[in-house]
């Protein structure tokens, strides 16, 4: 059990470190650029009330990794937070900036106007967003693979996505910078970046797993 809580802790706090790099970037770029600005304050905050439970609920419910008791017993010096984790944070973070910024710049650029761009860019950032709550429930195991674990938590948050994407940008709630509608297109591109943005990672976890794989088959030959 305290290797699964120091596990999902870790978890915790690297998407934390991911999620706010793409929600700062977007905050301060079209400032620097003197574009339209993407997010408001109040948008903000919905943004935090998914990130909030996703670390204090979600993640604190994940099970055990399949390997944890398979593992040397941990330093009692090593940090929460290694080098390593945080190096991984960040990637995720930049890449779902990456993303999320050309979605935005592509927008402006095609001529689809500034409610237009600001609704594509704001459905891309939450798309990212459960991608990272759902890429981060494992980091040796992919999301197909953890969508079987229970986890009673997360749908509560996914469900409560929808509410929330539809206060921003059908509601009054989107009137200090207002958003339009989404047509079924636009949903499909948002849904394509959103997931282009993580793919990266579950790429990573398969190879290491099949090199994790082939290592502990070399060794029971041994």
């Amino acid at each position: 059990m305290g290797r699964r809580i120091f596990d999902n802790i870790k978890k915790a706090i690297a998407y934390i470190f991911a999620i706010h790099v793409p929600i700062a970037g977007m905050s301060l770029i079209p400032v620097l650029l003197k574009w339209p600005l993407v997010l408001s304050p109040v948008h903000i905050v919905f943004l935090e009330l998914i990130i909030d439970p996703a670390c204090s609920v979600v993640f604190e419910a994940e099970p055990e990794e399949a390997n944890v008791m398979n593992r040397p017993p941990r330093n009692p010096q090593e940090p929460l937070f290694s080098r390593r984790t945080l190096a991984v944070s960040m990637l995720q973070g930049v890449s779902v900036l990456l993303i999320v910024f050309a979605v935005y710049a592509i927008a402006l650029y095609r001529g689809q106007g500034e409610s237009d761009a600001r609704a594509l860019t704001f459905t891309t950032l939450i798309i990212a967003n459960l991608g990272l709550i759902l890429t981060n429930r494992s980091w040796s195991r992919t999301i197909l693979s953890t969508l079987r674990s229970p986890n009673t938590a997360l749908w509560w948050v996914l469900g409560g996505r929808r509410f929330f994407w539809d206060s921003c940008l059908c509601s009054f709630f989107a009137q200090p910078i207002p958003f339009s509608a989404l047509h079924p297109l636009d949903l499909a591109i948002c849904l394509a970046a959103g997931a282009v943005s993580i793919i990266w990672f579950e790429g990573l976890k398969m190879f290491s797993g099949r090199q994790s794989n082939l290592l502990a088959h070399r060794g029971r030959k041994i």
